[in-house]
């Protein structure tokens, strides 16, 4: 139930659905002869479309989870294991064309193939199933396969999750198949946007990782605060970013997370006011 209920939230508060239905509401109270509504109306949904497309606003949204979690300054020398949570194939165009297609999120497959050649003795586990709620997709396990197999890895490293639908599930799956012993290391690679829901899934759930972040969307520095000229690009830094804030705030008042935006272990233990 959380699953399709999140689904069907979030296609009625992404940014661009948002301002479409406020312009609705402004033709509708147009033809109920609410001038005044109207106009006040068609002015928000305005203002807020100028909003997302030409201000750093999603950029600055963005940076802040992005900087949560860095990479490690010293590189464990022993890794038993790298979770890779699924998002960065295409599986509807693997659905359709019978094609191994990566998307903007590709750096989760690319880095952690690179770290599985760093640590050749290291498992790769990649946990990604149907992320669709109402279509019949594929999942992602079926892309990962062939593009790991084809880059090289032995298949007796990899181990392929295909059920898991979102952050909890990847984590409450990965524990499970992974099975870490004590003193074990295991990397976790994700977007780095998504590596603070990402790590109060897996601390939830009991399995102890280190954070590994890549696929960062945001310039370092004073950069955060100049807008793309390509308006797309900003409008989709704020759709993310929404997205993940509104992820955050749901999984932790589903007890999902350990913390409302989960942070490295010694800031994580401030306690947060309202928790």
């Amino acid at each position: 139930m959380f699953f399709y209920l999140a689904k069907i939230g979030w296609f009625v508060l992404q940014p661009l659905v948002a301002i479409i239905l406020v312009a609705l509401a402004g033709w509708l109270a147009f033809a109920l002869r609410r001038r005044r509504t109207a106009k006040g109306l068609f002015a928000l949904s305005a203002l807020m479309l100028a909003l997302v497309s030409l201000s750093p606003l999603g950029l600055a949204m963005t940076a802040y989870l992005e900087n949560r979690f860095e990479r490690p300054a010293v590189m464990p020398a022993k890794v038993d294991g790298i979770v890779v949570l699924g998002g960065s194939f295409d599986t509807r165009v693997a659905r359709t064309r019978g094609l191994v297609e990566l998307n903007e999120a590709a750096d989760r497959a690319t880095v952690s193939m690179a770290l599985a050649r760093d640590y050749p003795d290291a498992k790769v586990l990649f946990s990604g199933g149907v992320a669709a709620a109402f279509s019949d997709d594929i999942p992602e396990t079926q892309s990962a396969e062939q593009f790991y197999l084809s880059l090289g890895l032995d298949a007796n490293r990899l181990i392929l999750d295909g059920e898991a639908r979102d952050t909890f599930e990847n984590a409450q799956r990965a524990k499970a198949l992974a099975d870490p012993r004590p003193g074990e290391t295991w990397l976790l690679v994700t977007s780095a946007y998504h590596m603070p829901r990402a790590v109060g899934c897996f601390r939830q759930v009991g399995f102890d990782v280190v954070p590994y972040p890549v696929d960062y969307r945001t310039p370092a520095g004073a950069d955060v605060w100049r807008p793309s000229t390509a308006t797309t690009r900003n409008l989709e830094k704020v759709h993310f970013a929404i997205r993940e804030y509104l992820g955050l705030l749901a999984y932790r008042l589903a007890g999902r997370t350990d913390a409302l935006i989960p942070a490295p272990a010694e800031v994580s233990l401030r306690p947060e006011p309202g928790f």
